[in-house]
């Protein structure tokens, strides 16, 4: 199995930045597809932006134009630039890798954005 580690959250203000990243044990390029879901407290996992194995990307409605996911290949880490934050992003933020029938999930890392 490979083993997905996420890191980079933290505590920041509205309207700040943060950058997730998440290394993967082995090649990512065995997914299909990666992601980032998040959970905020009391409520369901939801999906927040997803990319192919092609480069074409999907992003949840409530970020779209302040969140970026990308990859960087050589360095087997996915990444999740999240800009203008707001207290409604806070969640803990988790890296899903999918390949075939198999799906993999980090452990999470806790993003509290204060007002």
């Amino acid at each position: 199995q490979v083993q997905l580690v996420e890191s980079g959250g933290g505590l920041v203000q509205a309207g700040g930045s943060l950058r997730l990243s998440c290394a993967a044990s082995g090649s990512i390029f065995r997914f299909n597809a990666m992601g980032w879901f998040r959970q905020p407290p009391g409520k369901q996992r939801e999906l927040v932006a997803r990319i192919i194995s092609g480069g074409s990307t999907n992003y949840a409605d409530s970020v779209k134009g302040r969140f970026t996911i990308f990859r960087d290949n050589a360095k087997n880490t996915l990444y999740l630039q999240m800009n203008s934050l707001q207290p409604e992003d806070t969640a803990v933020y988790y890296c899903w890798g999918g390949a075939h029938i198999e799906n993999y999930w980090g452990q999470g890392t806790q993003v509290t954005v204060s007002s």
